[in-house]
């Protein structure tokens, strides 16, 4: 078979759409969990919402559920709603919500300038670490087992 290898920094159009298309295809014949969640309604989004008097985002959390984990992707509050309790009780009720329909595992990533500790605090336990990424810091998989 004849190749050519080409290593670039110019962008090319529609190459990350055909390897993701070709990692898709091969995790669907390799896992019948992969091909399963990608069916119209597998996945769960769950959206917890802060809203000010003004009708205004300032805070919340963004996750979804699947093959019985719920995976936490964004969490964020405006700094004058912090320290006040909103996070915990909003992450409780995420998890709450995440044990109603089957979850049994958490799963997130987060930098050690983020929220690790807040995390560790609600029993999340480092699963994996990437040491000084970004340089001077670390980047963290934490997972938390639900209760039944």
């Amino acid at each position: 078979m004849d190749y050519k290898v080409t290593v670039t920094l110019e962008p090319q159009e529609g190459f990350t759409d055909f390897l993701h298309e070709q990692i898709r295809e091969y995790n669907n014949q390799s896992s019948p969990l992969h091909k399963a969640a990608r069916e119209k309604g597998a996945v769960k989004q769950i959206n917890a919402i802060v809203i000010n008097a003004d009708e205004h985002w300032i805070g919340g959390i963004t996750a979804e559920l699947y093959w019985n984990w719920l995976e936490i992707n964004d969490f964020w509050l405006a700094d004058e709603l912090r320290g006040q309790g909103l996070g915990s009780s909003l992450l409780a009720q995420v998890e709450q919500l995440a044990k109603e329909n089957d979850a049994r595992k958490v799963l997130l990533t987060t930098f050690d300038f983020q929220g690790k500790t807040f995390y560790e605090r609600h029993d999340y336990k480092v699963v994996g670490v990437v040491e000084d990424y970004p340089p001077g810091s670390n980047y963290y998989t934490m997972v938390k087992t639900l209760d039944a």
